[in-house]
């Protein structure tokens, strides 16, 4: 798609020029399961969440955004929409032992910005010998899993880091890519690393509403295309390969998961009542059954992420 105009305007002036063309946001779902539509007016949501952030960023006082692009659709969109409001927005990518490909899309997503914002900086961060000097400073870890594990984990973990420097130095805000289904349903994420942000726009959308947006506001086809994965894995493993299911398929679960909560909350039953667990779980065919447990396995587990350390009474 040819490089969008760079408009000296506001945010709403940027979102009509969008609405009136014949951009395709047609969702491409090919797995077997999905939500409801929530039939969302992009055009209304994207102007709401663009005055937010701006809202947000002059009552803290603050000058400046700060967004890591990480090569995939949620910071594709969060740096997009940091864009639309017309205040300075810092963007990097910080790549640790990263493929050539990934690179690019980063460095094509940030270029794309430059193009279309006049309120764009960028970096580029390569912190892989940072990372290899700080794994020689560790004590040996004999498990393989366990070392794999931390190693995976300190990459994020030294992401935060680097951000928040740049944060101290710019008083800036930093801007987060949850999603709703990732980061609430299954909490798929690492603990001090993505909740380490100040701000999260795109928590109540869906992935699959990501994306809807994301083809709405133009943004670069190839990130549109790039299969999600949590980018930390050396053989390449997207995020479909460690869950076991689809997005579209958490979301189905999600939505009926909710449902079931919302049902046996009016009943006065327990949300971990094990009878009621189980006739919910006995209610699916085979695929539903296994994505739900899937989901209920990884949403049961993965809670303690949200949790406030425990402080201790005296």
């Amino acid at each position: 798609m040819e490089t969008i105009k760079l408009w000296e305007c506001s945010s709403p002036r940027w979102i009509d020029q969008i609405d009136n063309s014949k951009c395709d946001t047609k969702k491409e779902v090919s797995t077997i399961l999905s939500m409801t539509n929530r039939n969302l007016n992009y055009k209304e949501v994207s102007e709401k969440l663009v005055w937010q952030l701006k809202e947000y960023l002059n009552a803290s006082w603050q000058k400046w955004f700060v967004i890591w692009v990480s090569w995939w659709i949620d910071s594709a969109l969060v740096s997009t929409l940091c864009a639309m409001t017309w205040e300075k927005v810092t963007v990097m990518d910080l790549p640790i032992h990263q493929k050539s490909d990934e690179v690019n899309r980063a460095s094509n997503h940030m270029e794309w910005l430059q193009k279309n914002f006049a309120n764009i900086e960028r970096f580029s961060i390569d912190l892989t010998e940072t990372f290899e000097t700080f794994k020689k400073a560790l004590p040996e870890i004999s498990d393989e899993t366990a070392r794999y594990m931390a190693y995976v984990n300190s990459r994020s973990r030294l992401r935060a880091v680097t951000l928040y420097t740049i944060w101290n130095e710019k008083n800036a805000i930093v801007a987060w890519t949850w999603n709703k289904v990732e980061d609430y349903g299954i909490w798929f994420f690492t603990k001090f690393w993505d909740w380490a942000v100040d701000i999260s726009p795109i928590w109540n959308l869906y992935k699959s509403e990501v994306y809807e947006m994301a083809r709405f506001l133009w943004i670069n086809q190839e990130i549109l295309d790039a299969r999600p994965t949590d980018w930390l894995h050396p053989n390449g493993a997207t995020d479909e390969d460690q869950i076991g299911c689809s997005y579209d398929e958490l979301e189905w679960a999600m939505e009926k998961h909710e449902e079931f909560i919302s049902i046996i909350t009016s009943n006065l039953l327990m949300w971990n009542d094990k009878r009621a667990t189980n006739d919910f779980l006995n209610s699916f065919w085979w695929r539903e059954k296994e994505v739900m447990e899937i989901y209920l396995n990884r949403h049961l587990t993965n809670e303690h992420k949200m949790e406030m350390p425990k402080v201790f009474e005296i």
